[in-house]
């Protein structure tokens, strides 16, 4: 399985991205709100991944948060609820506001998602409640310092790939403040850090 992919924009349509990691272009299905927040083309990228297998296709999907992604991965395991239809739920809202239209029970909300109509709005609210529910506040923790550990990981490998040391990459990355949420942000930093 292919959980992530750190790497460089090569480019994006309205539905696909396309990241190029050591040379090999990766065509990523991602949500309108991913596209939309993706890199400049040329710059580093995190995207995590779910790799879908079906008897006629192989698939890669994409998201710039694990939020996103638990999401999509609950919404698929929804009867009748496909990879498309959980990508357009993510075009259509942030996963946060979806995840408050499924707990407050706003079937009218979530039937506001291309492909989504009322009863399977209901079947959503029915089936995702409980496991939206019981996501803890440890969890969410635990999600934001995974994501942040990922993209100090992708800030490292650049600046090794720069020619500076591991030490030195350790150095000009520690203590990063947790508001700097790109890969271009995070080297910025650190190459503020290594000049001064």
């Amino acid at each position: 399985m292919i959980a992530f992919l750190n790497g460089v924009v090569a480019g994006k349509n309205q539905s696909t991205a396309f990241v190029d990691v050591g040379g090999v272009g990766f065509a990523v299905g991602m949500s309108a709100n991913d596209l939309s927040r993706l890199p400049p083309t040329g710059e580093r990228v995190l995207i995590h991944t779910y790799f879908a297998v079906r008897e006629d296709a192989m698939t890669l999907y994409g998201f710039l948060s694990l939020e996103s992604k638990s999401l999509f991965e609950k919404l698929i395991g929804v009867s009748s609820v496909g990879p498309k239809i959980a990508l357009a739920a993510l075009s259509t809202f942030k996963a946060s506001e979806f995840i408050a239209a499924v707990l407050s029970g706003d079937a009218a909300a979530v039937s506001k998602v291309p492909g989504i109509g009322k009863k399977m709005a209901q079947r959503i609210i029915l089936e995702l409640k409980g496991s939206l529910a019981d996501a803890s506040v440890d969890d969410l923790f635990s999600t934001k310092a995974g994501e942040q550990a990922a993209r100090l990981q992708g800030a490292k490998e650049a600046l090794l790939a720069m020619g500076f040391t591991s030490a030195e990459a350790d150095v000009a990355l520690k203590d990063a403040p947790e508001t700097l949420v790109t890969d271009s942000a995070l080297l910025q930093y650190a190459l503020r850090r290594l000049g001064d």
